[in-house]
């Protein structure tokens, strides 16, 4: 039997447990993506411009343009995780690839040799800043199962809202908890419907303690989980030179959000008496919106070997909308056989929420051996704990910016990189560190990447490869409450890109 897909807007269940700590840092964490050049010196550029990509550092970048130009930057984007859980340890990796940058910039040169302004620069950039395609895969043997999941949703919860009533398909039952009672109920009823707990007294509908019918000391789990998706950003830029020694530059910026997360939990293993054998417990969280910021840079030219850069990009407000489908069965032989029938096609719809990321202080320095080279430090410091989710009159989002403030800290970013020219062909390498965002410097590590690069100017055009890899561990919960023990998770990232660039 067919039957119908409901939609139904969650006015609780957005603010009971759907967003927190990890959804602010997906927006906050930027990586280094951006031109091929840009990527040779690991993003070191806030003091050096000339670059679409340094418009994201320090926004004087375009002013330094002697011409008009374009360029276009496409990636390869190599994932390698290693994941170990319960000391067993299982890999997985992942090929994606994206044309991570286009833009270009126009020069307006003025030829009064006696006019303080030297020239006027309007650049517009698409670059890609977080690249979500990424999967991870968990297998081991666990002292605490899903079912911890569903009675942490469940204890305190009266059983009467938890059946399905004569006349109603349980995917209404389930649409409707979570419009009237929230996220945690609506939990609760997905633990009991599919008989993976039980109330002490089924008679009672106010009956509020429950208890597991799975019997286990230790069960097999296989965690899977998958994303996509992109953080893009459309960057508008105007810069300016003061006669021979100052370059300005703003820049207004316009992200678009696409995250998809598909989580799949498996578990089997049980204790031989135990009358449930398997659970499948399946997550797919959809996220979308948009966001807006701005940043003012300046770039000194103190001799013709020394440049010094200081910028400050503003806080980004995201505005965003989730959409959440679940699915779950068990052999319990006290399951609802209905359960199946919510599944994908059942969508949970939040109201629009908003967060806004922490602005970032840069600082730089550069030294440009004329046309032999350059070498170029960068400094940045963001503060994390002044992240925050809204709107912040919200008891729920409270508590997680609560959370963020004690959790979060202030992080420092340093960049190095260095570029050789040997005639028409430039060499480029760089390093980068990035301090964890979380205080106990473990839930998310500190990243360390380097990368190295070739270009070869052909006049009118120029042709560039960079190889980059960054690395960065960290643990990570298999679900948000219940079992304890995170997944320890060894991320590394190895791009390869190619850029083609165009002078007219």
């Amino acid at each position: 039997m067919k039957r119908t897909t409901f939609f139904i807007l969650l006015l609780i269940c957005a603010t009971v447990s759907a967003q927190n700590i990890e959804d602010v840092l997906r927006y906050s964490i930027e990586n280094t993506h951006g031109t091929t050049r840009f990527q040779g010196l690991s993003g070191a550029f806030g003091a050096l411009g000339g670059d679409l990509s340094s418009l994201n550092v320090n926004p004087a970048g375009s002013a330094v343009y002697n011409n008009s130009q374009f360029t276009m930057t496409g990636t390869n984007y190599n994932r390698d995780n290693t994941a170990t859980y319960f000391g067993s340890t299982a890999g997985s990796r992942l090929n994606s690839f994206k044309i991570n940058q286009a833009g270009g910039v126009m020069v307006f040169k003025n030829y009064d040799k006696n006019a303080d302004w030297k020239k006027y620069s309007l650049a517009f950039n698409y670059d890609l800043v977080n690249n979500f395609s990424n999967q991870f895969f968990v297998n081991g043997n666990s002292n605490e199962g899903i079912d911890n999941y569903f009675l942490a949703f469940a204890q305190g919860q009266p059983l009467g809202p938890l059946f399905v009533q004569d006349g109603e398909l349980i995917e209404q039952a389930y649409l409707d908890i979570g419009s009237s009672l929230g996220f945690g109920p609506q939990q609760a009823f997905l633990g009991f419907q599919s008989g993976i707990i039980d109330p002490v007294d089924i008679n009672d509908d106010n009956n509020t303690d429950y208890i597991s019918n799975a019997d286990y000391n230790s069960v097999n789990q296989e965690f899977l989980q998958s994303t996509r998706g992109y953080n893009s950003k459309f960057t508008m830029n105007m810069g300016t030179q003061y006669k021979d020694f100052l370059y300005m530059g703003a820049s207004l910026n316009f992200h678009s959000i696409y995250y998809e997360k598909y989580t799949q939990l498996s578990e089997r293993g049980f204790d031989t008496a135990s009358e449930i054998q398997f659970i499948n417990f399946d997550n797919l969280l959809v996220s979308r919106g948009n966001a807006f910021s701005f940043s003012l840079g300046l770039i000194a030219r103190l001799n013709k070997y020394v440049r010094l850069g200081g910028s400050y990009q503003s806080p980004t407000w995201y505005d965003l909308t989730d959409d959440l489908a679940q699915r779950i069965n068990s052999d319990s032989p006290v399951r609802n056989p209905d359960i199946t029938f919510i599944d994908f096609n059942i969508v949970n719809l939040f109201p629009r929420y908003k967060i806004k990321t922490p602005g970032k202080f840069n600082g730089s320095m550069a030294f440009v051996f004329g046309p032999n080279g350059l070498l170029s430090f960068d400094y940045s410091y963001q503060d994390m704990s002044n992240a925050e989710l809204r709107p912040t009159s919200d008891a729920s989002f409270a508590t997680v910016n609560s959370d963020i403030g004690r959790e979060l800290r202030a992080v420092s970013t340093f960049r190095v990189g260095g570029e050789y020219r040997i005639k028409k062909l430039s060499l480029r390498g760089g390093y980068r560190y990035e301090q964890s965002p979380y205080a106990n410097g473990i839930t998310i590590g500190d990243l360390n990447g380097f990368s190295a690069g070739i270009g070869y100017n052909f006049g009118g055009s120029r042709l560039d490869f960079t190889y980059s890899r960054s690395e960065r561990d960290g643990n990570t919960q298999i679900v948000d409450v219940g079992i304890n023990t995170p997944a320890s998770i060894n991320a590394v990232m190895n791009n390869y890109s190619f850029g083609y660039t165009i002078n007219f």
